[in-house]
C-alpha cells in the first residue's frame, strides 16, 4: 500500500532528524549563503536524505529546499517544503533547539506536514484537518492553550515592515510585559509548540509564502485550532505581510492592539 502524505511527510522529516541528531557537536564545515547566514555541512546531509525519502515515494513532486532551492516540473501542483535544520546558528553553538521541517502544498494550501524535534523525539504533524505530536510511536492530539503567557517573538532578519513594525519593540511595551512573557529560542519549533500549548503566541514579521521554515507550524496551528493571520490581522499573506499566531482570540487581539502603536 503506498505511503500517505502525512505519513511520508513524517518520514521524510525524520530522516532529517536523524542526521541532524547523529552530526550533533561535530566539527562541521560552514558555506556562507549572505551576511550574517550560514549553512553547515549538517544542513546540507540532512537535505539530502529528506529529499531521497521524497523523491523515492513522489518522483513527479516538485521540492522546493533551503538549500538546493526548486527542483522538478515547472508549475506542478505538488509542491514540497524543505528545512532541514531550523536553527542553524543554534545547532552551529551546540544548543539543542532545532527543527526540521517538510510541509506539502497543493494547490494554495499545505496538505500535510511535519515539524521533529530531533533531540526530544518529537514529531509534530498534520494532515491538514487535525494535528498531533507523535512520541514512541504513539499520536496525542495537540490542544493550543494561553496559560503559559510566553510569546515568541522572532527578532531575526529580515524586517520588510519596519520602520513601521519591529517585533524587538513589543518587548519594551509595558503592556506586553505585565500581560506576557517574551522567549526566542530562534527556530522555527516554536510555532509548532503554540499548537501544543508550550506557547501562548508566535510574532514574526516577514513574507512567508511558501516559506520553507514557516510552512510546517503554520499548518500544524491551524489544524490545532490557533487563530492565525498577518501581523496586522489580515489574511495570511496579503497586505503587510508576517504572522501572529495565538492559542486563543483573545491573546491574539491583545497582541493586535500592541502591535497597532
Amino acid at each position: 500500500m503506498s505511503i500517505t502524505d502525512e505519513e511520508l511527510a513524517l518520514a521524510a522529516a525524520q530522516a532529517g532528524a536523524d542526521v541532524v541528531r547523529a552530526m550533533y557537536g561535530a566539527a562541521l564545515t560552514r558555506f556562507e549563503k549572505s551576511a550574517g547566514d550560514f549553512a553547515t555541512a549538517a544542513d546540507l546531509e540532512a537535505e539530502q536524505a529528506i529529499l531521497d525519502v521524497i523523491r523515492t515515494a513522489r518522483p513527479d513532486d516538485a521540492v522546493t529546499g533551503e538549500e538546493s532551492g526548486r527542483t522538478g516540473r515547472g508549475g506542478a501542483e505538488r509542491m514540497w517544503l524543505v528545512d532541514p535544520l531550523c536553527g542553524t546558528l543554534n545547532y552551529a553553538v551546540r544548543t539543542m533547539l532545532v527543527a526540521v521541517n517538510v510541509a506539502l502544498r497543493v494547490g494554495s494550501g499545505i496538505t500535510a506536514a511535519a515539524s521533529v524535534d530531533p533531540f526530544a523525539g518529537e514529531a509534530f504533524w498534520t494532515d491538514g484537518t487535525h494535528a498531533y505530536v507523535r512520541r514512541d510511536g504513539v499520536d496525542e492530539r495537540l490542544t493550543p492553550s494561553p496559560d503559559s503567557r510566553l510569546v515568541e517573538v522572532n527578532l531575526d532578519p529580515p524586517f520588510p515592515n519596519e520602520p513601521g513594525f519591529r517585533a524587538v519593540r513589543l518587548l519594551a511595551e509595558a503592556e506586553f510585559t505585565e500581560r506576557f512573557r517574551p522567549r526566542v529560542v530562534s527556530t522555527t519549533l516554536a510555532v509548532a509548540w503554540v499548537a501544543a500549548g508550550r506557547r501562548a503566541a508566535y510574532v514574526t514579521d516577514g513574507h512567508l509564502r511558501d516559506s520553507v521554515h514557516f510552512a510546517s507550524g503554520i499548518a500544524l496551528c491551524r489544524a490545532a485550532g490557533c487563530v492565525v493571520t498577518g501581523i496586522h490581522g489580515q489574511p495570511l499573506h496579503t497586505g503587510a505581510g508576517g504572522l501572529v499566531v495565538a492559542a486563543d482570540r483573545e491573546t491574539h487581539t491583545a497582541l493586535l492592539n500592541l502591535i497597532g502603536r
